[in-house]
């Protein structure tokens, strides 16, 4: 499986402005089976949802023309009102129409976001071309409970607005959260400077050893594709079945 990761500066609160610089940023794309795209990516992280949610459902009739057109899937995060509620809802579209959806679980308390938006609860794993993708969201990266694999998945997708101050985190999170759970992980920050300060990417697709298989250059707008070898990563399980000899639990939520 081919990924490609959009590592993109994000205008604030400009839907349409930001989905067109993706629809131009797309010309320089080739073929692929997934374009993952970074957290609240058509406005930035913005806590006051009843200012920039897509009510209208914009970005999700983007990802569906887009997929249709390119015939790979894409997953990203938008803010979305759903009754009086608002959630940071990750959409991911496959080509066969197949929508999945994701609400953030743990909100950025120290940003206030709990503050507007709703929690979600459940955990979503999609089933894609022979693989099983786990979504998850910014900061839901720092809590390992809730991203453990139960022999369900073998790719995890973490789609942020991660600042530079922490970006160290960032590296050994995803590293960590690889290895623990063999699994394939992907990372996609956006670059720039928002409300919330300064962003320098560091999106990546680490292997189940850790290691980095493709990164994006900081700072910069970046493009990036990196192979995904199932094959291997089977073997892997095989040959040292760590998994097996994981801590049974069941999680309790509200």
């Amino acid at each position: 499986m081919r990924i490609t990761l959009f590592q993109t500066d994000i205008t604030w609160g400009q839907p349409e402005s930001n989905l067109i610089h993706l629809d131009n940023m797309l010309e320089n794309v080739g073929e692929c089976d997934l374009i993952v795209l970074p957290e609240m990516f058509t406005t930035g992280f913005d806590t006051n949802p009843a200012t920039v949610a897509d009510d209208k459902g914009l970005a999700l009739k983007w990802m569906r023309k887009t997929v249709h057109r390119r015939n790979c899937a894409l997953a990203g995060s938008v803010a979305t009102k759903v009754g009086d509620e608002y959630f940071n809802r990750m959409y991911f579209v496959s080509p066969d129409l197949l929508l999945a959806s994701y609400d953030k679980h743990h909100l950025f308390t120290y940003g206030k976001e709990q503050e507007a938006f709703t929690p979600g609860y459940r955990r979503v794993v999609v089933p894609y071309r022979g693989t099983r993708i786990l979504l998850q969201i910014c900061y839901d990266l720092r809590f390992p409970v809730f991203s453990r694999n139960h022999g369900d998945y073998d790719i995890v997708l973490y789609v942020a607005n991660w600042p530079q101050g922490r970006q160290k985190v960032w590296d050994t999170l995803l590293s960590a959260r690889a290895i623990e759970n063999q699994a394939y992980v992907v990372g996609v920050n956006r670059i720039g400077v928002d409300a919330n300060g300064k962003y320098v990417g560091g999106s990546k697709i680490v292997d189940f050893f850790g290691d980095s298989i493709v990164t994006a250059n900081e700072c910069e707008e970046s493009i990036v594709s990196g192979e995904i070898d199932l094959d291997r990563l089977r073997a892997f399980r095989k040959a040292f079945p760590v998994l097996n000899d994981a801590d049974k639990f069941d999680m309790l939520v509200p």
